[in-house]
């Protein structure tokens, strides 16, 4: 007689769900900080699924995301695992390091002074 588990115990290597490491939400969050002191964002939201991890910013609460900053391993031998998402669905930015990628978004800081 054998014993079969009545569960499938995870393949070492495969996590159940893709999350942002405390480095990447730092740099995520200086970002976030600087863009809230001046005015442009309001709140955000994670999300931590299996293929994709997402960071969210919205203007207000309740509306769509602004961007959604996205980190997907699977893509990283190929075109980057992170990428920025604009509001219509289009793809801002993606690349192999998350500050490259968010460069795109600094530039909404960067103003003319009069």
């Amino acid at each position: 007689m054998t014993f079969q588990s009545p569960t499938p115990l995870p393949v070492r290597g495969t996590p159940e769900q893709v999350a942002f490491h405390r480095t990447e939400l730092s740099v995520i969050l200086s970002l976030y900080g600087r863009m809230v002191a001046a005015g442009e964002w309001r709140d955000y939201g994670i999300s931590c699924l299996r293929d994709v991890a997402v960071f969210s910013v919205f203007r207000r609460t309740a509306e769509h995301p602004l961007y959604r900053i996205e980190k997907r391993p699977r893509l990283r031998n190929k075109q980057g695992q992170y990428a920025v998402i604009g509001l219509d669905g289009q793809v801002l930015k993606r690349g192999h390091d998350l500050k490259t990628v968010l460069r795109v978004l600094e530039r909404k800081l960067i103003r003319a002074v009069d």
